[in-house]
């Protein structure tokens, strides 16, 4: 069995599109492109595509991974091309390589946000960041399937900055951008945690809901406090096993 590993993307209006909703775009496309799947064994054979850490629902992001296997060898560059002709727009498949490495969900342990706050001044979302990263904690309760659970967001932040960046509202008032890298701890901090605990430390209250994406994905490089690309492991054994077969 081969295994692909695909990036997707979440653009636009179809950010709203909730993770049930994209296996069943993507279950069609696989049957579209008559992609050879591989089943699972047992009364009821599913097809072999596991997902890793979905975005929630109302989030963009650029950075969502799923796995398939295969029954038969396929180019993955094709395989990608054949399938995101097959899916809607906004719903992009924008990257594949075969897996050649294995603990591929374990890489996933930070992600890159960008938060888009209209109505908030860049002055004012910079001043609430440094209050955020200069407490020891940032505690905030969300509703769970279990109840309410409360837990320190603070903890999970790498880095949070705030930035103009020339962004304008719609009508023309102001617009800051966050940045955000946040480990992958549990129970998850979202960025709405995260938004939660600015209003607790400084009142900051975006007078919208704010757009937000996920810019990337994978292993945190605690060096520089940036996310790297989990598939680059997957890339660079290529090269060495087409070596040693040639060997």
């Amino acid at each position: 069995m081969q295994r692909v590993r695909l990036r997707y993307a979440k653009r636009g209006r179809l950010r709203f599109t909730s993770h049930r909703d994209f296996q069943r775009a993507f279950e069609r496309a696989l049957k579209r492109s008559e992609v050879p799947m591989a089943y699972s064994a047992g009364f009821t054979p599913h097809p072999k595509v596991s997902y890793a850490n979905a975005a929630p629902t109302g989030t963009a992001s650029e950075a969502e991974y799923l796995e398939i296997g295969l029954a038969d060898h396929r180019d993955p560059a094709t395989l990608r091309e054949r399938l995101d002709s097959s899916m809607p727009d906004g719903l992009d498949i924008v990257d594949a390589v075969e897996a050649r490495t294995a603990s591929f969900a374990e890489r996933l342990t930070a992600s890159s946000w960008e938060l888009r706050l209209t109505g908030v001044a860049p002055e004012d979302a910079e001043r609430a960041a440094a209050r955020f990263l200069a407490a020891a904690s940032v505690e905030v309760t969300r509703q769970t399937k279990k109840g309410a659970r409360t837990f320190d967001t603070r903890a999970a932040v790498v880095s949070l900055t705030a930035e103009g960046g020339g962004a304008v509202a719609p009508d023309g008032g102001p617009c800051a951008i966050l940045r955000l890298v946040v480990r992958h701890l549990t129970p998850a901090v979202r960025p709405d945690d995260v938004l939660s605990g600015l209003r607790t430390t400084a009142d900051l209250a975006p007078p919208v809901p704010p757009g937000v994406t996920r810019l990337a994905q994978g292993p945190l490089d605690e060096e520089t406090g940036t996310v790297t690309d989990p598939l680059a492991p997957d890339r660079d054994a290529a090269p060495a096993i087409s070596m040693a077969a040639g060997r």
